[in-house]
């Protein structure tokens, strides 16, 4: 088990992950022909927006300031999302990147519930919870598109 989290760190964490897929699937859409995995991306982009409103929300109660995900990784993930849609924009090859990416974020959020659940506060641990399975179900779903 690792070192314990504070609700400070699991709450940045939250909106940092929640952050990311919504930079990630704006970049993605406009190279997405498919309609369908199109539309499952815009669901996730809505369920995405959800929780960075709610860890926003749980900030403000907190007196916590939240960071934006830093600007070279979102130029970093931009990048990558050009280069691996570049010559192929199928809905599979799409799958493929953002489950690599919901993959990483799970493995992370996994590990705050692991380390912070014995201290968390119950809304900052319901938070998470709630973000592992949407994250979860993305998953289910692209895997669909395989």
């Amino acid at each position: 088990m690792g070192e314990l989290k504070s609700d400070s760190e699991i709450l940045a964490e939250i909106y940092r992950n929640a952050q990311l897929g919504v930079v990630s699937i704006t970049d993605i859409l406009p190279e997405v022909d498919d309609e369908r995995i199109k539309e499952e991306l815009l669901r996730e982009h809505e369920e995405y927006e959800r929780i960075c409103s709610e860890a926003a929300t749980l900030a403000t109660k907190f007196g916590l300031e939240l960071k934006e995900p830093n600007p070279m990784k979102k130029a970093m993930m931009w990048s990558a999302i050009k280069m691996g849609t570049a010559s192929d924009n199928s809905a599979q090859n799409v799958a493929q990147m953002m489950i690599k990416g919901t993959v990483t974020g799970l493995t992370s959020l996994k590990t705050s519930l692991t380390d912070g659940e014995k201290i968390m506060d119950p809304e900052v641990k319901k938070l998470l919870t709630d973000l592992i399975a949407i994250e979860e179900d993305f998953e289910k779903k692209l895997k669909a598109f395989l």
